[in-house]
């Protein structure tokens, strides 16, 4: 007696191990991403020596 796959079994199948593929995929993702960002931030937030940009305004122009 031969055992075989239906073509419905066969669809079932490659359609859990795609959605758990997908899963693991965007679960993976998700954190390498927030890891990411979480540095940015946090490199972000931390303040600098010297200020990238000055918090006085600008000179207004000369009047002829």
């Amino acid at each position: 007696m031969q055992k075989s796959f239906t073509l419905i079994q066969t669809v079932a199948t490659a359609g859990v191990f795609s959605a758990v593929s997908f899963w693991y995929g965007f679960m993976f993702g998700r954190e390498s991403s927030r890891k990411e960002l979480g540095d940015l931030i946090d490199t972000l937030r931390r303040p600098t020596s010297a200020p990238a940009a000055s918090t006085e305004p600008p000179p207004p122009p000369e009047k002829p």
